[in-house]
């Protein structure tokens, strides 16, 4: 057991503002983020389930103990940024189930940011109220 011990997979993840450091060690399945169980720290089931799929899809939910530490976003940004870590630190462990998760477009970073409020505008398109009189 102590070979096991020192090994670890890392990944950092990331969706909008948020950043999710994962590391991995051999284990039974507990994820903990940011100190707390997953259960304690997203408040809904569809966001856990998000943290989760990598592990489902690649059938390794039962195999690893997962360290998360997330910053930054909102919990959405942040369960996203999970799941980008976690699909990276799987990669590390077996490269061979990168067909997979490429497949299910966990790999791909999410491109996605707030655009900047615009001058003249209200916010980044949206306009202020006209007034014909």
């Amino acid at each position: 057991m102590n070979e096991l011990q020192g090994l670890q997979y890392y990944g950092t993840g990331r969706r909008k503002t948020a950043t999710a450091r994962v590391s991995m060690r051999p284990g039974a399945g507990a994820v903990k983020v940011n100190g707390r169980d997953l259960e304690a720290y997203f408040p809904s089931d569809v966001l856990r389930m998000v943290v989760r799929q990598p592990l489902v899809l690649t059938e390794t939910a039962e195999k690893f103990d997962i360290v998360v530490n997330v910053d930054g976003g909102g919990f959405a940004g942040q369960a996203g940024a999970v799941r980008h870590g976690i699909s990276r630190a799987l990669l590390e462990y077996n490269s061979e189930l990168r067909e997979r998760l490429k497949g299910a477009g966990f790999l791909t970073r999410d491109p996605r940011k707030k655009e900047r409020k615009k001058y003249g505008r209200a916010g980044a398109r949206k306009r202020f109220q006209f007034s014909k009189r």
